[in-house]
């Protein structure tokens, strides 16, 4: 019997140097996709997919600048998507982090690999040439994965008060559940540091990344909708959960109101991850959820937010790792070899 998987698709930041020859290591065989990705790209005069996949040597300059970074982030997703064994999982809904909402609209069928591309590869390009804001993580979970809503609350507090202060802007981002990823200008986010204790390496900023999901995005926002038309969108094929936790479905999606959140509210809003994930979680009771590589640092955020919802009675960490070295782990990721193989029909 097939099992019922949710696939979730990550965002930046997931394609870092142990991911260089990623593409080339699991798609080598993807000719058709490929051409048509760096045809694309190359005939915009940007380096292709295949050429900064196949780089001797990762360079954080080329292949973390937005305009790059999300093709590779997109192609490996995508293609991931691809490679997934049809016949032992079931696809019962896909969503996505972030950037990966755009991967998410072509594995769900709202448009195809290509017209995914060009959507990423555009909005890559207009955060880097706008490059407003920046980035920064700070976790709310404590060892055992226990999110804590005090800490979370009085956070979410201080972030409040320093956007209030004269030329300095920060608002929440991503909601992650354990983890929230705060934007704001380089003002606003160097309060912060200020102020917060230091955890680890947190606050950490997040390299080469824009103030994402908040209106410092509207001129961004504004550009896409210039560049880029209706038919691009279409009916989905299958579920797709957005960052508000909303639900399109197939033969039920006005495709000019994807559209519209899309290059709109998604662009200019918080995106809250954590709630389409416990969407996912409470109305599709899947069997797993498959985290589409590069990478495989949102699992983290995945498992802590089923174990804050509870889900199939987790309640700690260890709920988790005992489930996930069962018979029949409940999430798997593609970017971890070991994983990989449980998801894939040829590994």
């Amino acid at each position: 019997m097939k099992q019922k998987a949710v696939i979730v698709a990550p965002g930046r930041g997931t394609y870092n140097a142990p991911e260089l020859g990623y593409i080339q290591r699991y798609h080598a065989n993807r000719e058709t996709e490929l051409a048509a990705f760096d045809a694309l790209r190359r005939d915009l005069g940007q380096p292709t997919i295949s050429d900064l996949d196949g780089a001797s040597r990762f360079s954080p300059d080329i292949h973390l600048r937005g305009d790059n970074a999300s093709g590779l982030i997109f192609a490996s997703s995508y293609l991931d998507f691809l490679a997934i064994d049809r016949d032992k999982f079931d696809t019962v809904a896909v969503t996505g982090n972030s950037m990966g909402w755009y991967t998410a609209l072509a594995c769900a069928g709202a448009m195809d690999g290509l017209a995914g591309l060009r959507l990423v590869n555009t909005m890559g390009m207009l955060m880097h040439e706008h490059m407003i804001g920046g980035q920064v993580l700070y976790p709310i979970v404590d060892s055992d994965w226990t999110i804590d809503e005090i800490l979370r609350d009085s956070l979410l507090e201080r972030v409040h008060e320093i956007n209030t202060k004269q030329g300095l802007t920060l608002a929440l981002s991503i909601d992650l559940g354990g983890m929230l990823v705060l934007a704001g200008n380089k003002a606003g986010l160097d309060e912060f540091d200020r102020i917060m204790p230091r955890s680890g390496n947190y606050p950490m900023r997040l390299a080469g990344h824009a103030g994402f999901h908040t209106d410092l995005q509207n001129p961004v926002s504004k550009k896409a909708l210039t560049l880029l038309n209706q038919d691009l969108f279409s009916d989905p094929d299958r579920p797709l959960i957005d960052g508000r936790g909303f639900i399109w479905h197939h033969k039920a999606t006005d495709s000019a109101a994807l559209r519209d959140y899309t290059l709109k509210h998604q662009v200019v809003a918080p995106f809250d991850f954590a709630t389409s994930i416990r969407m996912a979680a409470r109305e599709f009771m899947p069997d797993v959820f498959i985290l589409l590589g590069p990478g495989g640092n949102l699992g983290g955020a995945i498992a802590q937010t089923l174990i804050d919802a509870e889900w199939r009675g987790w309640r700690s960490r260890d709920d988790f790792t005992k489930a996930q070295n069962g018979a029949l782990p409940r999430l798997l990721s593609m970017g971890r070899p070991e994983q990989r193989v449980l998801v894939t029909a040829k590994g």
